[in-house]
């Protein structure tokens, strides 16, 4: 198995990154077969379309060049301009061929890899001279089937290529009984139909190619479980950085948890370690929800913010230390409690009522907590 500097196998496959950092660096599987096949089936589609065109246009231009007069052809500047006419026309009749291999070479690519534009590619690399890692790589396996690849090559576009010399070889022999013209439009359509039968050829080598290219190129970026570990590290941070912004994070959360408490309508504490501070809107919410809370100096500063803006603030030891374990931010309480919580927000009523009435002082109530939900919550780990 592969190894890198440090001695560890190479065993894992590459990460998204890693394949990301190789593209970065020029580095795609590429098939020179699949770039060369699909040039030809585009050129051999081309020819079927364009054939009769380019025949008749070359026949005509071959026409041109026979009928010139002998004064024409004694005259050198007549000649070099009947030359020129020549290549031009013969130019704007190949132009569409031409075109379409043009956007076939540049198309070629994208099957396989895609464009890469890169220019680390084009940075010199003194070990790409190292006569021994050049030895190493002609008789590596991929110089093995390099070399299967050319041979499989010459056998099937050989074999194509004799095979359609022994049926096409008595019609060959034959166009020179024809006339000229006759004979160049037969010739065309027998090299047109040679070369589709070739580039079908191709096509099976490319089949074979395109997998191991795909396979070499991920085998060549597989990476030992060590630098799959340090590249998580590298993408995730490290954990110094990751401590830090969850420190932030949650500074960030308790501020705009504590800009919730003036818009509660009632805190329920320990009364000292434990503020738990509650919002109910009897159109909008189906139980009370837990805005704010939290324990020691945030269940202070919840327990000050509420005092600062009116908000009623009731001691239930029992109660705020199950709705602290129990309840996420921003969620309903939990059924058991609610009962206990509309124990104390009918209180809470009776107490404002009282006060604009100045009545004494209701009895503050004792919430029933079902003995089963404390039991869970124990279980779970929960001081309650």
């Amino acid at each position: 198995m592969a190894e890198n500097e440090n001695g560890q196998e190479k065993t894992e496959q590459p990460t998204a990154k890693r394949l990301q950092d190789a593209r970065e660096k020029g580095q795609a599987p590429r098939s020179k077969d699949l770039n060369a096949t699909a040039i030809m089936l585009l050129g051999a589609f081309g020819l079927i379309l364009m054939g009769p065109d380019l025949i008749q246009g070359l026949m005509e231009i071959f026409k041109k060049g026979l009928l010139l007069e002998r004064e024409a052809l004694m005259d050198k500047h007549h000649v070099l301009i009947f030359l020129a006419q020549v290549f031009l026309d013969a130019l704007w009749l190949l132009m569409p061929f031409l075109a379409l291999m043009l956007f076939a070479a540049l198309s070629a690519p994208l099957i396989l890899g895609g464009w890469i534009f890169s220019t680390k590619a084009l940075v010199p690399d003194i070990k790409k001279l190292d006569p021994v890692a050049g030895f190493k790589r002609i008789f590596s396996l991929k110089g093995l089937v390099e070399l299967l690849k050319a041979l499989g090559k010459f056998l099937i576009v050989g074999g194509i290529a004799a095979i359609l010399f022994y049926f096409l070889s008595d019609e060959f022999l034959a166009l020179g009984a024809v006339s000229v013209f006759a004979g160049f439009e037969a010739a065309g359509w027998y090299i047109f139909g040679s070369f589709i039968a070739l580039s079908l050829g191709m096509v099976i080598i490319a089949a074979v190619d395109v997998p191991f290219q795909v396979w070499q190129h991920r085998k060549q970026l597989r990476m030992s479980r060590q630098e799959v570990k340090q590249e998580l590290r590298d993408t995730e941070g490290k954990p110094e950085v990751k401590s830090k912004i969850r420190s932030l994070q949650q500074q960030l959360a308790q501020a705009r948890m504590m800009d919730n408490v003036p818009d509660a309508d009632i805190v329920i504490t320990n009364p000292t370690h434990y503020s738990v501070a509650l919002k109910y809107e009897q159109n909008a919410m189906k139980a009370p929800v837990v805005v704010a809370k939290g324990v020691d100096l945030i269940a202070l500063r919840i327990r000050e913010l509420a005092a600062e803006h009116g908000v009623a603030v009731i001691s239930s030891p029992q109660l705020s230390r199950a709705l602290y374990a129990s309840t996420e931010l921003q969620k309903e309480i939990p059924s058991p409690l609610y009962l206990a919580v509309a124990q104390i927000m009918a209180f809470v009523y009776q107490l404002k009522t009282a006060r604009a009435r100045g009545e004494a002082k209701p009895k503050a109530p004792r919430p029933d907590i079902p003995e089963d939900f404390l039991d869970f919550l124990r279980r779970q780990g929960n001081d309650v």
